[in-house]
């Protein structure tokens, strides 16, 4: 993997066709150390599996919030897009976490917090030394296109 790859969890995937997450769920950001790698093949993803960094610092534990499901979804032309008008930016801070590898993006509202995909933030990064944004691309997180 490459900084700045995102990559659907293959168990995401699953839950969005069976329809299993609603208009309303939230969707959050969280900011992860190493102590998990993830892997798309991860079973059940859920945001306990994954070690958030520390909360000294300006980071806040479940990270911040993308947007309501309904928000972040649209189709035009047999094009699904996943997008977030929110680019999620934690302040440095001199106590913050000095270990970020991870943006986990995950189902805040649902009870196990199911993960939907993960971006690689070509780790460590030191949230004390600068701002740490994560900036998704002009198309959208990711597309699903209908054959």
């Amino acid at each position: 993997m490459a900084r700045g790859d995102l990559v659907i969890f293959d168990e995401a995937l699953a839950k969005m066709i069976a329809g299993d997450w609603a208009s309303t769920d939230e969707f959050w950001c969280a900011i992860c150390d190493d102590t998990v790698t993830p892997i798309a093949a991860f079973a059940t993803p859920v945001i306990g599996d994954f070690t958030q960094v520390g909360t000294d610092g300006i980071y806040v534990s479940g990270g911040i919030n993308l947007g309501a499901l309904s928000a972040l979804v649209s189709e035009a032309a047999g094009v699904m897009t996943f997008d977030s008008a929110t680019n999620p930016t934690w302040a440095q801070d001199a106590n913050n976490d000095v270990d970020a590898y991870w943006g986990i993006i995950y189902n805040y509202t649902d009870a196990g917090k199911d993960c939907l995909c993960f971006v690689d933030l070509g780790g460590p990064v030191d949230m004390s030394g600068g701002d740490l944004t994560i900036t998704f691309g002009a198309l959208g997180l990711f597309t699903i296109a209908s054959a």
